[in-house]
């Protein structure tokens, strides 16, 4: 990887952001409007917008970031601009990483709006620090987008890269813990669970809900994450394509 090339690639990706607001607006203000739909939701009871609040802070900017990343990275791929760009000495490692970099500015931001909408707008009651519930917010966001740019190698149209959300997200969605406890699952599922990322996401997050400390099995869960994150970013620069068959 070259660290010139890959920089000029998160600069040349933000700047086609910038002239793309739904896009913008998908990213950033999707998970916020959600977060907000969930607290009147649960109006009458706070408790419950508590409990599962947190999880679905990190559950949301994953959604969203997986399918705003594989759209935007297909549609490099059928216009042409993957092809073109692969012909020059741009290496493969380069472009996902300029993507990884892209997106992950936009997930820090993002990561920030719906962290801060969720404790001080909101009045989510966590123990721990909000640091660190950020941090889990913004790994779960890289996840997402790790994993938008790895389908979107296996997508012939933008809407094929949709219809790869309920075979990769809905799965984790349900085994992750959110709905209930993963070892009152069958046993089966419990075992599936285990190897699935966003299992830890939620973990990571229902730690902080919990305990006012940093604690080892929060330190595991962001590892696991993040080595996730990685682990598929370099799955999809191994199996990236030039252009869509």
């Amino acid at each position: 990887m070259n660290t010139y090339r890959t920089t000029a690639t998160a600069l040349r990706v933000l700047r086609q952001l910038r002239h793309d607001p739904r896009s913008i607006a998908l990213m950033l203000l999707v998970p916020c409007v959600m977060l907000f739909l969930l607290r009147y939701v649960f109006d009458g009871s706070q408790a419950t917008f508590n409990a599962i609040g947190a999880s679905l802070l990190g559950i949301f900017p994953l959604i969203t970031m997986f399918l705003v990343t594989s759209i935007a990275t297909l549609r490099e791929r059928t216009s042409g601009t993957l092809e073109r760009l692969l012909s020059m000495p741009l290496g493969k490692a380069d472009l996902i990483g300029g993507y990884a970099l892209a997106f992950g500015a936009v997930a820090i931001i993002q990561s920030l709006l719906a962290t801060g909408l969720a404790l001080w707008v909101l009045d989510l009651d966590v123990t721990g620090s909000a640091w660190l519930l950020l941090l889990v917010a913004l790994l779960d966001a890289l996840l997402g987008t790790a994993l938008g740019l790895f389908v979107s190698a296996f997508a012939a149209s933008e809407f094929q890269a949709v219809q790869f959300m309920p075979a990769v997200i809905f799965p984790q969605l349900l085994l992750c813990g959110l709905f209930t406890p993963r070892d009152q699952m069958q046993p089966v599922l419990e075992a599936i669970s285990n190897v699935l990322p966003m299992s830890y996401a939620v973990d990571g997050m229902n730690e902080v809900l919990r305990h006012t400390d940093l604690t080892t099995t929060y330190i595991r869960d962001i590892g696991i994450v993040a080595g996730c994150a990685v682990l598929v970013l370099a799955l999809g620069a191994a199996t990236l394509r030039r252009r869509t068959a």
